[in-house]
């Protein structure tokens, strides 16, 4: 299975997961990720998916991609503090995105979803996706990445905001997304504090917060 397929497969779980209706039945509630609404929390995992769109609309960035790791040093959101203006651009945006209600949202995604599945297995292999909020470019499939690692994470969150399961990832999917965190991870921690937090819970730290 490609990149592409495990996303459009990660994708596919996470429209599913809008249409719940736990999740319409609790859109107004607190989340569980602070200052931010069921319905907010949704807008931003569908969000996830919508970003894909333009990124096949327009032609191959002539920017040379950074490294998948490069993209995650240089990136505003990584050490800001949750009431910072960063953060609360993205619980606006959030909201915004979720403010006609959980129907339209779940039908605007699956929408993007289905343009996406015939979409995305026609682009070359060397497509460079520009993006335009943060000034560089990626390769498709470390833009993939990012996008399906955003979608595990805020499932989760969802899932755990309205009392569900939270779906799981094709292997394919959550292999890279793993990697990445576990890199990142050890970016932030040092490698002895990961091992110790996957291996030797006896002597692990406290917490090990992967972003």
């Amino acid at each position: 299975m490609s990149l592409t397929d495990a996303y459009l497969g990660a994708a596919a779980e996470a429209v599913t997961l809008l249409g719940a209706p736990e999740v319409t039945a609790s859109w107004e509630k607190t989340s569980a990720l602070t200052e931010m609404t069921v319905g907010g929390l949704a807008g931003h995992l569908a969000y996830q998916v919508f970003s894909v769109t333009p990124a096949l609309q327009e032609s191959t960035s002539q920017k040379a991609p950074i490294p998948l790791l490069e993209h995650y040093s240089r990136a505003a959101w990584i050490d800001a503090p949750l009431d910072g203006e960063v953060n609360a651009g993205i619980r606006a945006k959030g909201e915004d995105i979720a403010s006609e209600g959980a129907q339209v949202l779940l039908e605007h995604a699956r929408a993007a979803l289905a343009e996406q599945k015939v979409a995305l297995p026609e682009v070359r292999g060397d497509w460079v996706v520009f993006m335009p909020q943060t000034g560089w470019a990626l390769s498709l499939d470390d833009f993939l990445v990012t996008r399906m690692m955003e979608l595990a994470v805020h499932m989760d969150d969802l899932a755990v905001s309205v009392g569900i399961a939270a779906p799981e990832l094709s292997t394919t999917a959550f292999d890279p997304v793993l990697t990445l965190l576990a890199r990142l991870a050890a970016r932030r921690h040092g490698q002895a504090a990961l091992l110790r937090a996957l291996a030797r819970a006896e002597r692990a730290p406290s917490a090990i917060n992967a972003l």
